[in-house]
């Protein structure tokens, strides 16, 4: 059987030398991610507004204010063009929105409590903080219900501008970032459900129920389920427009109820058959056989928000800014500004109501210990973040209209948003600056991040041995295979005086399987076979396919219905995560990575190289 396993030569640990870390401008750009490029045309986009608008207000208005007819016969939907924008469009961006929700809360950063409690608590208080802010500062102006605009964190921009002047290894606080955002987006979500709705008419939420309904069931439905969830979005769209209440949190309601879930085995196994069969015979019938399996093995959430997230990043978001920035700047508008207490409220909400709701509450749980923020996500870390937050650029902008009917407060708190996301991500900016020279990449990759922990490590040796070896390894990687029998050789000169501990950095940049492969091994572990399922790997690292994963399971006498489940669960997935983040925080770009007694280990990693490096060191230092 041909096996399709491409495993890259990864960097060889004692000679390589990640060197300087930090691209030029050029080849930064030349590297944007789609986060960074979509953050970049949503500020073009803005950009271009506000230069329109000040060039030929009349012509930017009388744009957006056209009039666009829809339907058939009598039945017809009437827009203008900012309509259409605002109420069609930014409901596919809710709708990717409300998917990342579904996936977060399925199988993502918000399934088990210690991870989900912090950010869940953080974001809580980046929304209320800033909305009491914002009423003190606005009280008798007659706007105060406007405190809308203040509580939301705009999640395109954050996450570009995360990429763009974040800290060094910024992976947990990405996370971290991820996972307060999607609660926040609840949270606005539902406030402009609940407080800036008019004209509420509950008969057509009916209909939309049903179709709701209908959305949900026809995951049960065995093929062409992509018209149907198309014909039944429009149905619930029209309707929650025809009720009064916004019709983009249609695009949530609707993403809340399409499935989610991690690839099974049996699926991925029938693609990779498929594959093979197209490889061996070419012809039009097998590669539509096969590209059906390899897309229905992956969720249909998954497989929506990759087809819309370049629209929405490069399409959606910049017209939205376009067609909603246009701020007319001239000195009367900024003097109204200036003196407005509704625009500074908007900047104080935003700019310290976020810093200090996200920082603070943040700061309480870490001291109090509750939940997990992870090591490496350290207070000045968390201080950029809660900067960042101060970004509330999309759904700011977009409740501006809902709360304020008055042009000129528009104009002001139009200033206020704009004023206050540069003023974040400049803090922001220099936060990470400071962070990253007071805790420099040599620094901070000379420690052991996360002292040993038997409860949580897989420890091969007696707990509280002096000498404590741990690895950052990979199952694909050649060089780790290579070590295995290294540290066999250290445990047998040392005995019980040595506790050996490993960790997983897999590298699939080299090794496409080694993720899954670390997976397994968290699988096997949960049966207590952790160390059983290591060895397998790493002595037979080119199979490593689903199939094989499962045969070794078999080998090994484990559960194998059990294993399956453990494999897709978030647990599992979650656990090698954290792994992959501190080692991205100690700056592991090559395997294995040793820290000896809670040093990094430099130079030959031999039987004897390690064994003289652990014996030179304090023993006292493997016992924190």
């Amino acid at each position: 059987m041909a096996n399709l396993t491409i495993v890259e030569r990864s960097p060889d640990p004692e000679t390589h030398d990640p060197g300087a870390r930090w691209p030029s401008i050029a080849e930064r750009i030349r590297s944007l991610g789609q986060s960074r490029l979509g953050a970049l045309l949503l500020l073009l986009g803005t950009v271009a507004a506000i230069v329109w608008a000040n060039v030929s207000f009349g012509s930017y208005s009388e744009f957006w204010e056209t009039h666009l007819s829809v339907g058939v016969e009598d039945l017809q939907v009437e827009f203008t063009l900012h309509a259409l924008v605002n109420d069609a469009l930014m409901a596919l961006f809710f709708f990717t929105v409300g998917l990342e929700v579904r996936r977060e809360f399925a199988i993502g950063e918000l399934t088990s409590w210690s991870r989900a409690v912090v950010p869940v608590v953080a974001a809580a208080a980046g929304l209320a903080v800033p909305a009491v802010l914002y009423v003190l500062i606005a009280q008798g102006t007659g706007w105060e219900g406007a405190w809308g605009i203040v509580i939301s964190t705009d999640t395109a921009f954050v996450v570009g501008a995360l990429a763009l002047i974040g800290p060094r290894a910024p992976g947990r606080l990405r996370v971290f970032l991820l996972a307060l955002a999607v609660v926040d987006d609840i949270g606005a979500l539902s406030i402009i459900a609940l407080v800036y709705t008019e004209n509420f008419d509950p008969l057509p939420l009916l209909i939309a129920a049903v179709g709701l309904v209908g959305v949900y069931l026809t995951r049960y439905v065995p093929t062409g389920r992509g018209p149907i969830y198309a014909t039944l979005s429009i149905i619930v769209w029209l309707a929650f427009l025809a009720s009064g209440v916004h019709p983009t949190l249609a695009g949530v309601a609707i993403a809340l109820l399409v499935p989610v879930y991690r690839p099974s085995r049996r699926d991925v196994e029938h693609a990779l058959t498929l594959a093979r069969t197209f490889r061996q015979s070419p012809n039009s019938d097998y590669a539509r056989a096969a590209a059906n399996s390899l897309r229905e093995s992956i969720s249909i959430n998954e497989r929506l928000q990759s087809a819309y997230a370049p629209y929405v990043a490069y399409v959606i978001l910049p017209l939205f800014a376009l067609s909603n920035a246009g701020v007319q700047i001239n000195a009367e508008i900024l003097a109204a500004a200036a003196g407005s207490a509704v625009t500074l409220g908007i900047v104080v909400g935003l700019v310290v109501g976020k810093y200090v709701g996200v920082l603070g509450s943040g700061a309480v749980m870490k001291a109090l210990r509750i939940g997990d923020l992870g090591p490496g996500l350290t207070l000045d870390r968390l201080a950029g973040g809660g900067a960042l937050c101060g970004i509330g650029f999309t759904i700011a902008l977009f409740i501006v209209d809902l709360a304020i009917d008055d042009p000129a407060v528009q104009n002001e708190a139009r200033v206020g948003v704009l004023s206050a996301s540069v003023v974040a991500f400049l803090i922001a900016a220099v936060i990470f600056k400071v962070s990253d020279r007071v805790h420099p990449a040599k620094e901070a990759g000379a420690t052991l991040l996360r002292p040993v922990d038997p409860a949580r490590d897989h420890v091969f040796g007696p707990p509280n041995a002096p000498f404590t070896l741990v690895e950052y390894g990979d199952f694909q990687c050649g060089f780790c295979s290579k070590a295995s029998g290294a540290i066999q050789e250290v445990h047998r000169e040392l005995g019980d005086r040595l506790r050996y501990v490993w960790r997983h950095a897999p590298l699939d940049r080299y090794h496409p399987n080694a993720v899954a492969a670390a997976e397994a091994a968290e699988a096997a572990a949960l049966q207590g076979e952790f160390f059983a399922m290591e060895r397998s790997l790493l002595l037979d690292q080119e199979n490593q396919l689903p199939s094989d994963i499962v045969r070794r399971a078999d080998d090994l006498g484990l559960d194998v219905e059990r294993f399956e489940r453990d494999l897709v669960s978030p647990e599992v997935a979650g656990r090698v995560r954290d792994d992959m983040l501190d080692a991205e925080a100690m700056d592991i770009t090559a395997v294995p990575t040793f820290f000896v007694n809670g040093r990094r280990h430099t130079g030959p990693y031999d039987a004897q190289s390690l064994v003289r490096a652990l014996e030179r060191t304090d023993p006292a230092a493997g016992r924190a």
